[in-house]
């Protein structure tokens, strides 16, 4: 399709940068498997990646714990990164683009050392791999608002 643009098909977008990741069934199944570990420390992580809004991160945290690439969290997640890179009004604007790569970042390190503690060796290099994979898809959405899409 010349000109197809993701935010018209957001499930494909997301099962294409989901491929492209190489995040199958078996890292969305440890994905959820390492989600109490992760939503134990929900107020935690995000204290430690957000100062204002952090019961819009901990909603964000508990969604990507389920691991879902369904029609409704892939427009869920271009929701999220509009309103970060589209907000003209209200608490501290627009969020610059590389904010936005940083949180993912850090959201990263603060995983994997959540999972190194809490998690056998071997599990928690799984989780830290899974979940990095599914951040990275994230990201990918979230800077849908602030890219324009090259053309296919």
């Amino acid at each position: 399709m010349s000109g197809w643009l993701p935010a018209t098909d957001m499930p494909r977008y997301v099962r294409e940068q989901c491929d492209f990741v190489g995040f199958g069934e078996a890292d969305a199944a440890t994905v959820r498997a390492s989600a109490p570990v992760v939503l134990e420390r929900e107020a935690e992580l995000t204290t430690a990646l957000y100062e204002r809004r952090k019961h819009s991160l901990a909603r964000w945290l508990r969604e990507t714990a389920q691991a879902a690439v369904t029609h409704e969290s892939s427009y869920y997640l271009l929701a999220v990164g509009l309103s970060h890179s589209h907000r003209a009004t209200g608490p501290g604007g627009v969020v610059p683009a590389h904010l936005v790569v940083n949180a993912i970042g850090l959201a990263q390190t603060a995983l994997a050392h959540l999972f190194a503690a809490a998690l056998p060796p071997a599990r928690a290099l799984e989780a830290s791999v899974a979940w990095n994979k599914l951040l990275l898809v994230h990201l990918n959405v979230f800077l849908l608002g602030y890219l324009p899409p090259a053309p296919r």
